[in-house]
């Protein structure tokens, strides 16, 4: 199999239904910032050595797979044959991040300032991932809005953003490597 078909050289690209839509579709933009988020995640991985965390990580990746799968899905064709066989995403997924929230979150220092995405690179790479995962629920809200879309995702994508700054703060405090507290600019 070539990894190349050239059907979408004029602009073009196929759901998961088969239907044609535009390269800049929300469909794809929602998807393809999905898929920029597991890059994230990957990164992260990558400079991770805390096997629960890379496991944790891993998981949200696979998940992440399955949301996409559901965004390439129109979600207002029901009847569609893609509709039929693929994973839409439940309160399961949400929950699980919901009890890993509960497990780090508990750990970490009290949160009195706000802080800048900083510290290790694993951090810094969770950080971008968190703020990747909020430009996939502002695009995914269009869609729910339009009736294009599982309103589980947007759910997940709330709560995964929560628990990627959570995560962010873990690695840091395992780390022992001190948070950067914003600071009100002096040019006043």
């Amino acid at each position: 199999m070539k990894i190349y078909t050239k059907t979408g050289d004029s602009g073009e690209t196929s759901l998961f239904s088969g239907k044609r839509v535009p390269k800049d579709s929300p469909y794809i933009e929602a998807y393809g910032t999905i898929d920029e988020l597991s890059s994230c995640l990957g990164l992260a991985i990558s400079f991770l050595k805390d096997s629960d965390l890379k496991k944790i990580l891993t998981q949200i990746q696979h998940t992440l797979f399955e949301v996409g799968t559901d965004l390439a899905t129109a979600f207002d064709d029901p009847q569609a044959k893609a509709a039929t066989f693929i994973k839409r995403l439940k309160d399961e997924e949400t929950t699980q991040l919901e009890k890993w929230i509960d497990t780090y979150d508990p750990t970490l220092p009290a949160l009195k300032n706000f802080i800048l995405p900083s510290g290790t690179s694993a951090a810094v790479a969770l950080h971008i991932g968190r703020t990747v995962c909020r430009r996939a629920e502002r695009l995914v809200t269009t869609l729910i809005r339009e009736k294009k879309a599982n309103p589980k995702v947007l759910l997940y994508l709330n709560r995964l953003s929560d628990l990627l700054f959570v995560l962010a703060r873990a690695v840091n405090h395992l780390a022992k490597e001190p948070e950067t507290i914003w600071e009100r600019s002096k040019n006043k």
